[in-house]
């Protein structure tokens, strides 16, 4: 099935993530339509032509009209709509998420799940520091990465058609992973970053630092201004392997702490010219 036969889109949140989708899909030329407990934020989307149509409620009518649904929801929140709803998924359906951890969440899914219906879960690693469909950009995907993340049940057109999706939202590097690869690689390049972040905020009892910053504190601080509710989720549900990638981190950060201590001037050289090596990776 080819993205251009898929007339009608669903989004189930509509949020950041949900709308600027929407906005997106909207701009191609799609019928999108959303489904979000929140009125205010259906309303906001409708007014401002993010979407056709939406409801605060599962509605029987909206999803089976669908001919692809993208879930932007907390994981347990996914797996409970997919529990109750999924009697009303147009059969041969294929459906998506943009959540940020994958393997405790994506093989409950497939377990679940109608055999006439297909989840291939994928990432797309784009966002702000602020939240809500009002904030909702299009621009957030140019330039930004995005991963598919199948299992044995995915089907060959499953996968390209998750691709093509991120083809057409206009993702720079789209790239392949097991769930476990995805939750270990997202440990270390989104949830580490994050607990760093909230370190520097909260790690000092200085007053007014707002005051003495430059653009190195404010550039490492920006995704401290953080959504405590969907955070807090993700980072539990990745316990073992975030708190794994924190030790090594520790472990990293101790070393260069000791040859400070130690006045080990060309040691802290190497270290900065390994970092400097690999930071020009991401300027290519």
């Amino acid at each position: 099935m080819e993205w251009i036969n898929k007339k009608n889109i669903l989004i189930v949140g509509l949020g950041l993530m949900g709308g600027s989708y929407a906005m997106a899909l909207k701009r191609l030329g799609y019928r999108v339509y959303a489904i979000d407990i929140n009125p205010e934020s259906i309303k906001y989307a409708i007014d401002n032509g993010l979407i056709d149509d939406g409801s605060t409620k599962a509605d029987p009518d909206l999803i089976s009209s669908a001919d692809a649904v993208i879930f932007a929801l907390y994981p347990k929140t996914f797996t409970t709509w997919i529990n109750e709803n999924q009697k009303f998924l147009k059969p041969g359906i294929f459906i998506t998420d943009v959540t940020g951890v994958k393997e405790c969440i994506v093989y409950k899914i497939q377990d679940i799940l109608r055999d006439d219906v297909e989840f291939i879960a994928s990432h797309p690693m784009a966002g702000r520091e602020v939240s809500g469909v009002q904030n909702s950009s299009d621009m957030i995907f140019r330039d930004a990465n995005y991963i598919v993340v199948p299992t044995d049940k995915n089907t060959p057109e499953a996968i390209e058609w998750c691709m093509m999706l991120g083809r057409i939202l206009g993702f720079r590097k789209i790239s392949v992973l097991s769930p476990a690869e995805h939750d270990k690689m997202i440990a270390y390049v989104s949830q580490l970053t994050h607990c760093i972040a909230i370190s520097l905020m909260t790690g000092t009892d200085l007053e007014h630092v707002e005051n003495f910053t430059g653009d190195s504190f404010r550039d490492l601080t920006r995704i401290a201004r953080i959504n405590e509710n969907m955070w807090s989720e993700l980072f539990l549900m990745n316990k073992d392997t975030l708190i794994d990638q924190m030790d090594r981190f520790i472990d990293e950060l101790t070393q260069i702490k000791e040859l400070i201590a130690d006045e080990d001037t060309e040691g802290l050289k190497e270290k900065m010219r390994l970092s400097t090596k690999r930071r020009m990776r991401f300027d290519r």
